[in-house]
């Protein structure tokens, strides 16, 4: 008797990383860290926003862990810089995760708005930038806890939402997918995308990275709900 092929179970996802850091010795310390965990496999690496454009393009990460302060480009610059290009390559863009020693939520707002998922301090625990890497892989973003209370610091009025449009923008500020929130709140996940796109128009945001960044700077507003 045949097996059926539907039976068969998945192959395990493994998630292809890319480091870039104008230091050696950090790249050296991430590849060691890193290099070991299972279902994660660096795939490459470079030492400068030039090396980084040349490379991350044939070595076709999903994730990219990027300095923000380089000599020659800063990790900003180049987050938007390979997210523009990205329509030129067949392969989906690379979600990036920042890896920075600046905490300044000027820089983590202006990385969030070039279309960043995670933010994450070099002075964090290893454990941090681990949960940084599952995180954005399965859909979702992260911040260093450090970097959250600083955004957090600065909020505007709360504007009307609905119940479950404030349990949904909760969900995303604690950085989870569309996929997590249908699963705990018992929706499709047509539906949740529906309340992001009415979220939106709410708060007469068009892009995708500004929910992200106004779902983070406003959490503890909706912490509440749901």
């Amino acid at each position: 008797m045949k097996e059926d092929p539907a039976a068969a179970p998945a192959a395990p996802v493994v998630v292809r990383l890319f480091l870039v850091d104008d230091h050696p010795l950090v790249r050296d310390g991430l590849r060691a860290r890193l290099g070991a965990m299972p279902g994660l496999e660096i795939v490459g690496e470079a030492g400068s926003g030039a090396e980084a454009l040349a490379l991350i393009g044939p070595a076709q990460p999903h994730l990219v862990l990027m300095d923000v302060g380089m000599k020659d480009m800063n990790g900003i610059e180049l987050a938007a810089l390979l997210l523009q290009q990205q329509p030129q390559h067949q392969q989906p863009a690379p979600h990036i995760v920042m890896l920075s020693m600046y905490d300044n939520p000027e820089y983590v707002q202006k990385a969030l708005q070039v279309g960043a998922r995670g933010y994450v301090l070099k002075d964090a625990p290893a454990a941090e930038i681990v949960a940084a890497i599952e995180a954005v892989s399965a859909g979702g973003t992260f911040l260093s806890p450090a970097v959250s209370k600083k955004l957090f610091r600065n909020q505007t009025p709360r504007p009307l939402l609905t119940p479950r449009e404030s349990e949904i923008l909760s969900a995303l500020g604690r950085g989870e997918s569309s996929k997590q929130i249908a699963r705990d709140l018992g929706l499709s996940v047509r539906t949740v995308e529906a309340h992001r796109q009415s979220i939106k128009r709410r708060l007469g945001i068009e892009g995708q990275a500004e929910l992200i960044k106004y779902a983070v700077e406003h959490a503890r507003e909706f912490g509440g709900q749901g």
